[in-house]
């Protein structure tokens, strides 16, 4: 992967607004694969670190990517959401298994 980093389409935009020269390629899509998982590891890092709602967000564009890329639409990736929150619940309750037996 060349060096640098994957970044939201308008940035090379506010670069050059701000008398910057971005430099900027289309990666394929192996490259934007592992790209993005990059991206999320950093967003996530970023988010654990903060723990602002922004990263969150950040985060939430990545996975979305990810999803496009697999063929979903974030409609989809809601329903999948939702049909494993049906099978194993959320985690509103705040359950922590300390242990199991058998």
């Amino acid at each position: 992967m060349p060096d640098g980093k994957l970044v939201r389409d308008r940035i090379p935009e506010i670069i050059r607004a701000e008398g910057g020269r971005p430099r900027t390629s289309v990666l394929d899509d192996e490259a934007y694969r592992a790209a993005l998982r990059d991206k999320l590891i950093e967003e996530t890092g970023e988010f654990l670190q903060s723990g602002e709602s922004v990263e969150l967000a950040d985060i939430l564009e990545v996975v979305h990517a990810l999803a496009r890329l697999n063929g979903l639409k974030p409609k989809d990736l809601e329903s999948l959401r939702l049909s494993k929150q049906a099978e194993r619940g959320g985690f509103e309750r705040r359950l922590f298994l300390e242990d199991s037996i058998g």
